[in-house]
């Protein structure tokens, strides 16, 4: 049973969170776990509240995920398109979410291809003097907390699906793979991973792994100085995967690349692509992740993408309900789990 208080009236970043409250989303995501585990999906947890998915940029995982998890918990949703919207007609992104608070929203989950999108809108309900949360869904290449946390709770429930907690990853080796620059994902996972005690192993191409990403985990110190965290950074790729219990590859996200970085996509995957052979570095049970979408033959050999022995891409895609159902539940509830 968690006993920490839910404070957060939003969740724009991991880089403030503290252990308890990882602790608090992965046990109320564990206990909706167990919901949809039943035969009947559903709990009257947020019945009669609106949650409104302003998704300004394209989403398959992230943006379902939500809809699920928000009427897994009874909730009305409000789906948002930019191509369909006002936007087109000039109306701006604040008055946008202005008119959907309008329409009695209670959360607003948000994505968006600039980064601080949704701190601008949350800073506005605030403003307003609303009790409105804001729950960032992916904002440029800032972060993306929910996908970070679904990957803390895949990996726990791998080393204990009965009690997943941060604890287990203290000491285990988390190697994260590919275009670091541009990734959200990435970002929030080292928040995460070194907040749980793991090593995590950045590895990439110096024109995508820039050494001032270092600077994270000295800024993250100063705030939190109780939280000790390790975090290395490789331009090869085997230092990384050595001993890994973990690998985590990312997407090269072109769309976000205004400069020619890689000489081709052939040559990245030569060099940092992962495949089964290359896995052998790691340790025996070693297992993988990818938030999506995948380029095959790219970040990730097909075949590896497909094997249940090492692939952990579709217990990712599972978890997120579980995390995105905990994190709406606690943003309107206040209620830590145990209660579903």
């Amino acid at each position: 049973m968690v006993t920490t208080t839910w404070n957060r009236r939003h969740v724009l970043s991991l880089e403030d969170f503290s252990p308890a409250e990882y602790e608090t989303v992965l046990q109320t995501a564990a206990s909706f776990q167990e919901v949809l585990s039943r035969r009947t999906k559903k709990v009257p947890a947020l019945q009669g509240q609106v949650i409104t998915n302003l998704f300004f940029e394209p989403s398959t995982r992230t943006r379902s995920s939500f809809e699920l998890a928000a009427k897994r918990l009874s909730a009305d949703t409000l789906n948002f398109a930019p191509g369909t919207s006002s936007m087109t007609k000039g109306e701006t992104i604040l008055d946008t979410a202005k008119t959907y608070l309008a329409l009695g929203t209670d959360l607003m989950v948000i994505r968006h291809r600039e980064a601080g999108v949704p701190q601008a809108i949350a800073q506005e309900m605030d403003r307003l003097q609303t009790n409105v949360g804001v729950l960032n869904a992916g904002d440029g290449q800032h972060e993306h907390p929910s996908q970070a946390l679904l990957d803390l709770l895949t990996i726990c429930n791998l080393l204990d699906p009965k009690v997943p907690q941060l604890s287990l990853l203290k000491g285990k080796k988390v190697a994260i793979v590919g275009d670091i620059l541009h990734s959200r994902v990435a970002r929030s996972n080292i928040w995460s991973l070194t907040a749980s005690g793991a090593e995590v192993h950045l590895a990439g191409p110096p024109t995508l792994l820039p050494r001032w990403f270092a600077d994270f985990v000295a800024e993250a110190e100063k705030t939190q100085p109780d939280v000790p965290r390790k975090l290395m950074m490789h331009w090869q790729l085997e230092p990384a995967l050595r001993d890994a219990d973990f690998v985590m590859t990312l997407r090269l996200q072109q769309e976000r690349m205004t400069q020619h970085l890689l000489p081709s996509l052939r040559e990245y995957h030569q060099q940092f692509g992962i495949t089964g052979d290359r896995l052998k570095l790691c340790k025996p049970d070693v297992k993988v992740l990818h938030p999506g979408p995948v380029n095959r033959g790219v970040e990730i050999s097909s075949e590896l993408m497909d094997d249940p022995n090492f692939s952990l891409i579709s217990q990712q895609v599972t978890s997120g309900v579980a995390v995105r159902m905990a994190l709406l539940y606690l943003m309107g509830s206040g209620k830590p789990g145990g209660e579903a």
